[in-house]
C-alpha cells in the first residue's frame, strides 16, 4: 500500500531574500520500503541557515535543491515500516528527510534516538548538528585555551548560544556576545550568563565590540561575516583566532559586501582564520555527547527552542529565521510527540 504525504518542493530559485513563492505544497503518494529501508512518519524537522546556500544553483560542499523536488533538512520520527532487523516499528530515529510528513529512506541513514535521554528537539539542537558545530568550532577549529577571551556573532542563535556556554564552561576569561534585539541581549546575559553582550543595531559594531572587550579578543567564532568579521579582526589579539562558521549577513546578498576592509591585519597580528563544516569533526562527537550531554544533565548548559507547529508552516519558520526572529534552535513540530 502506498503512503499518501505532504511534501514542500522547491519552486524556483530566490534571487535575494527568499518568498513564501518559492516554494510549493506538493501531495504524493510514496511507495512500501524496499528491502533495507525504512517508512517514518516525521514528528518535528530543523530549519537551518545552510539551507539558504542549497536554494542556489551553483557548486558547493553539498549538491543544491533541485526545482520541483523536495527540500531537506534534520528531521525526528517514528518508524511506522521496517525491513531490516535493526529498527523496528515505533522506534524514533534522526535522518535527512525533513520538509515532508512521511519520508522513505535506507535504513542505514538513519540513527536511533532516545526519547527518554533528552526531548527530540535537542537531537537536532544543543545534542544534534548546531551543537556539535559549536563544540567542534570552537575546540578545535578555533583551538580555544581556557583564559581566552571570545566573541560569538549571532550568539542568541542555535550554534551561537552554544559557543558561549561552552566557552564560559571551559573556562574562558570573558564572553562576548552580539545579538539583533534587546530581548535577545537579556537572553545572552540573563539566561546564558555571558559577561557582555550588544545589539548590533544600536551602533557601528566595532564600536560596540571595543567597549565591551576594551582589552581585546582572543577568539571569534564568526556566524555573520561583513561588519562583524570586520570589528573582530580590529579587536583580536596577536595571534588570535577566528574560526568561520557561517556568514549570514551575506546569504540574501545580491551585491558583494562592502566589509572586512582590514584583511591586512591578519598578517600584522598573525591571526589564524580557517573555515569549517561539522562533517570534517564527527570524530569528536564521542565527546562531544559526554561533555555536553553531561552539561545539560546537570543543568550547567541551557538551550532555547522557537517552534512553529505544522509542515505548512515550515516556510514561514525558515524565513523567520534567516531574519533573525528565533531564539536558540528553529523547529517545526509536525505531529504530537513526547518530550
Amino acid at each position: 500500500m502506498s503512503t499518501p504525504s505532504l511534501e514542500i518542493h522547491l519552486a524556483s530559485r530566490p534571487t535575494g531574500r527568499p518568498t513564501p513563492d518559492n516554494f510549493a505544497f506538493v501531495e504524493v503518494d510514496l511507495p512500501d520500503p524496499a528491502p533495507g529501508q525504512i517508512l517514518v512518519r516525521n514528528l518535528v524537522m530543523s530549519v537551518d541557515p545552510y539551507m539558504r546556500g542549497r536554494m542556489r544553483d551553483v557548486k558547493s560542499y553539498i549538491p543544491p535543491f533541485q526545482i520541483g523536488q523536495p527540500l531537506e533538512g534534520g528531521a525526528i520520527g517514528e518508524i511506522v515500516e521496517s525491513t531490516v532487523d535493526t529498527l523496528a516499528p515505533g522506534d524514533v530515529v534522526l535522518h535527512g528527510l525533513g520538509w515532508r510528513e512521511y519520508a522513505v529512506l535506507d535504513a542505514s541513514a538513519a540513527t536511533k534516538v532516545d526519547p527518554e535521554l533528552a526531548p527530540l528537539g535537542a537531537y537536532l539542537g544543543a545534542l544534534g548538528m548546531p551543537g556539535l558545530t559549536a563544540y567542534a568550532g570552537l575546540i578545535e577549529v578555533a583551538q580555544f585555551r581556557a583564559g581566552d577571551t571570545v566573541f560569538v556573532s549571532s550568539a542568541a542563535g542555535a550554534v551561537g548560544s552554544m559557543v558561549g556556554q561552552i566557552a564560559k564552561l571551559r573556562g574562558a576569561k570573558r564572553v562576548i556576545g552580539s545579538a539583533g534585539s534587546a530581548e535577545k541581549v537579556r537572553f545572552l546575559l540573563d539566561e546564558l550568563g555571558l559577561d557582555a553582550a550588544f545589539n548590533y543595531h544600536d551602533g557601528p559594531v566595532a564600536e560596540l565590540l571595543a567597549a565591551a572587550a576594551p582589552d581585546g579578543i582572543d577568539v571569534y567564532f564568526d556566524n555573520v561575516g561583513s561588519d562583524h568579521l570586520e570589528a573582530a579582526i580590529g579587536s583580536l589579539t596577536v595571534h588570535g583566532r577566528i574560526a568561520v562558521c557561517g556568514m549570514i549577513s551575506l546569504y540574501n546578498a545580491t551585491e558583494p559586501p562592502a566589509a572586512p576592509g582590514n584583511l591586512a591585519q591578519l598578517v600584522s597580528k598573525r591571526l589564524t582564520m580557517r573555515g569549517m563544516l561539522v562533517r570534517d569533526h564527527v570524530h569528536l562527537k564521542g565527546d562531544f555527547v559526554r561533555e555536553v550531554g553531561g552539561w545539560l544533565r546537570e543543568g550547567k548548559l541551557r538551550y532555547r527552542e522557537t517552534v512553529f507547529e505544522g509542515l505548512r508552516k515550515a516556510p514561514e519558520a525558515f524565513l523567520a529565521m534567516l531574519a533573525g526572529k528565533n531564539i536558540g534552535k528553529m523547529l517545526v513540530k509536525l505531529a504530537d510527540y513526547k518530550g
